[in-house]
């Protein structure tokens, strides 16, 4: 934008952010009782009302769809011809919104297939697989705020912008897991949807069909992180593993002393 933004506009644009936060953040909390199957009128789990065929294809499409909004919308190329639209502070929450509404529809037509792949009976069993599962969503929301939750979700942009002030991208850190490894919020996503005592036909294409989704988007995340870090995430990179944290080290042995 080539002059001041009025008040109007730096109003708008916050209350934006805010809206946009307010969807996520309500999404999300869905998303947890979806994959768990509880506090939620619609679940990952159910009745089918159409046949496996039917329901795989409509399901797929829906994964399918919400890849693709999410990672189109992530590459720089596409935030430099959305910022022609709209001021370069909404971007973020454009995407956060997106992502939000992309879910909503997952959530909306998600069909049911019926069958089920384990179900755990033994209580430690259960107790293990359902604190994993807690454990999943936990850590999907703590390293948001290790990163800085705000900035992630567009509401530190949407408040520099609305203060008049510039607004400067966050440097590179690697706080507490993330000195573990690379991708510690993809990791919590893992535990979220695997992590069930009861695994049904319908919650093993989520499961596998996100798996791969995120395998595939991280190749793409770190070739973005290349490009804007330069070497910073290149040593980074060589130094920490993707996904599973390297064992320590056994001490070495030592010779006895004569």
């Amino acid at each position: 934008m080539s002059h001041s933004p009025s008040p109007f506009t730096r109003t708008a644009v916050l209350l934006y952010g805010v809206v946009s936060y307010a969807i996520f953040f309500a999404t999300f909390l869905y998303a947890v009782g979806f994959v768990g199957g509880f506090l939620a009128p619609r679940t990952i789990d159910g009745i089918p009302q159409r046949d496996t065929t039917a329901a795989l294809l409509i399901d797929a499409a829906l994964l399918g769809l919400f890849a693709l909004q999410h990672s189109v919308m992530a590459r720089p190329a596409f935030k430099r011809l959305l910022t022609r639209l709209i001021p370069e502070a909404a971007e973020r929450s454009t995407y956060v919104l997106m992502s939000s509404l992309a879910l909503v529809l997952v959530f909306a037509c998600w069909e049911p297939i019926g069958g089920v792949v384990w179900h755990i009976e033994n209580p430690l069993g259960r107790a293990l697989l359902h604190t994993g599962f807690a454990f999943g969503w936990l850590t999907v929301l703590v390293t948001t705020f290790l990163i800085n939750h705000f900035d992630l979700f567009g509401l530190r942009q949407v408040w520099k912008f609305f203060r008049r002030q510039h607004y400067t991208a966050l440097k590179f850190v690697t706080p507490g897991p993330y000195k573990l490894v690379r991708h510690p919020l993809y990791v919590g996503w893992f535990f979220a949807f695997w992590c069930t005592p009861h695994m049904t036909s319908a919650h093993l294409v989520f499961a596998v069909l996100t798996t791969a989704y995120i395998l595939v988007a991280i190749q793409f995340e770190e070739r973005d992180l290349v490009t804007y870090h330069g070497s910073d995430y290149i040593q980074y990179r060589n130094r920490t593993p993707m996904l599973i944290p390297r064992l320590p080290k056994p001490p070495a042995a030592t010779s006895p002393q004569l």
